[in-house]
């Protein structure tokens, strides 16, 4: 029940003892026979970061920023996915190609214009991925030369997510599920 009025808290001092950095926010060690869904966060349970298709992508970069992320999901006017953009597509040779392509200037392009849209991404399929272990996922994407996957219970998107924090196996970057996202590099 919300009140018309609430009092602060008491505070204390910190104990001369000090304090302790405790590894509760620290992403469990994985290896490479960890079951897949282990370093997966589902994204129908962690809010979900969205830009618009007519947004520029100087206000992406800004959102991917804000947010601490390199993937958006890009949504239309009535929340349908319509695809994706990573900081790769903002901060890569796309936009300057596209840019030149069209005669405009760079700070003319939305989301829209550099996005990988829905129609041409690939889904891996849920029952495949709940039978998987990590290094399914890490092979997967070395054979497809690709730093995201994206899961699906049938073969077209329906609900998505992604890998979102960083693991270890073994000395290399993993992140943790549904459409599933490395922030960075595999296996160099």
């Amino acid at each position: 029940m919300e009140r018309p009025s609430y009092k602060p808290l008491a505070q204390a001092a910190i104990s001369s003892a000090g304090c302790y950095v405790l590894d509760a926010h620290n992403p469990t060690p994985v290896r490479a026979d960890s079951p897949a869904v282990e370093v997966m966060t589902d994204l129908s349970k962690i809010p979900v970061a969205t830009v618009s298709l007519d947004d520029t992508l100087s206000d992406a970069n800004q959102s991917m920023l804000l947010r601490g992320v390199r993937l958006l999901l890009v949504v239309s006017h009535d929340d349908r996915v319509r695809g994706v953009i990573t900081t790769a597509d903002l901060l890569g040779e796309k936009p300057v190609q596209v840019a030149q392509h069209r005669g405009i200037k760079r700070n003319e392009l939305r989301v829209a214009d550099v996005m990988t849209p829905v129609e041409s991404m690939e889904v891996l399929d849920l029952g495949d991925v709940l039978r998987a272990e990590v290094g399914h996922i890490v092979a997967t994407l070395k054979a497809v030369s690709r730093v995201q996957l994206w899961l699906s219970r049938v073969r077209t998107i329906r609900c998505c997510a992604a890998f979102s924090q960083p693991l270890r196996l073994r000395g290399n970057s993993v992140c943790t599920w549904s459409a599933m996202k490395l922030r960075e590099p595999l296996l160099k």
